[in-house]
């Protein structure tokens, strides 16, 4: 996918392909995007950050992260909006590839291919599922076997949804995302995603939801017992009930033709519709596989986004695949 691979030379005992050393010539990580079905958000810190309850559930779209061995670190992406990604150290795929190497005080000598699928600056974590991705992948690569405790503690310094992108499922989101309880989640939900032209920077969002929230008590975060519920029985229509998202008036503040994209979903069908994250995505829950492409081809008809897609959730974790 990356290009620039040694010739393989033969295969280890679980078949994959290694270099004539023995080491692995590529180790390719699919990664999930993420829907937030409740993102409550507290006053800000002293610190700038703001204090969350943040429900993740991890969907069927994913990027893909191909590390193989090189010279020095160098990043190439691919996909949909790929002129979008910066490919210097800024990319949290580069820099999750530093942290491990610095961790166990070696060279990050590696390429990392991303092939994007997950919209960019979409509030779906396209950056952060690509700096886990890229962690494991650069951690098979290089043969360390990194305690997963230590793999999430790099997660968590790259950035809130990092962690969750590592884990997948569900989880709820505490402190300002980064600590993680798994969540049992009971069925399978099907969802739309509006693809909106353009994105929205996520500090742009918080410093919105500040400026609207000013001179309000602004309650602690926290996440409904109904809606965890919902999760783990698999009930649609209860997770319907309940999905919200604290940043969404910011974000409809600053992209006000949202409006307009939320209101087409519902109207074809969709059973609760909201901003996904700090947006400009756009996130629907629907009934079954039929009532999601009913509403994907209504939302595409409608004019109002760029483009929609089906998905499901929950999806698992960043995972190694195999040949």
């Amino acid at each position: 996918m990356s290009g620039g691979t040694e010739p393989v030379t033969a295969r280890d005992d679980a078949g994959r392909a290694t270099g004539p050393d023995g080491s692995p010539a590529a180790v390719t990580v699919r990664v999930p995007a993420k829907v937030n079905v409740r993102l409550a958000v507290g006053a800000a810190r002293p610190d700038g950050f703001h204090d969350l309850a943040n429900v993740f559930l991890a969907v069927s779209l994913h990027d893909e992260v191909t590390a193989t061995p090189a010279a020095e670190l160098t990043v190439t992406c691919s996909g949909p909006d790929a002129d979008k990604v910066p490919l210097d150290r800024s990319n949290l795929a580069a820099r999750a590839a530093e942290l491990l190497a610095a961790r166990h005080g070696i060279s990050p000598d590696v390429h990392l291919h991303i092939a994007k699928d997950i919209p960019v600056a979409g509030g779906m974590a396209g950056g952060s599922a690509d700096g886990a991705g890229a962690l494991l992948a650069c951690d098979a690569l290089w043969g360390l076997d990194t305690p997963r405790e230590t793999l999430l503690e790099i997660c968590a310094e790259l950035g809130s949804d990092v962690p969750f992108s590592l884990v997948g499922g569900a989880a709820l989101g505490t402190g300002r995302g980064e600590r993680l309880g798994e969540l049992p989640v009971g069925g399978t939900f099907h969802w739309v995603f509006a693809l909106a032209d353009g994105g929205l920077s996520t500090p742009a969002v918080y410093g919105e939801f500040d400026r609207l929230t000013e001179g309000v008590e602004v309650p602690v975060p926290a996440a409904p017992a109904v809606l965890l519920d919902a999760l783990a029985t698999g009930d649609t229509t209860a997770l319907a009930d309940h999905l919200a998202n604290d940043l969404q008036a910011a974000a409809l503040s600053l992209r006000p033709s949202l409006a307009e994209t939320l209101a087409a979903g519902t109207a074809a069908g969709a059973l609760a519709a909201l901003v996904s994250g700090s947006g400009p995505t756009t996130a629907f829950l629907v009934k079954d596989a039929e009532a999601a492409a009913v509403v994907a081809a209504a939302l595409i008809a409608s004019g109002t986004c760029r483009t929609a897609r089906t998905a499901t959730s929950p999806a698992p974790g960043a995972t190694v695949l195999t040949d």
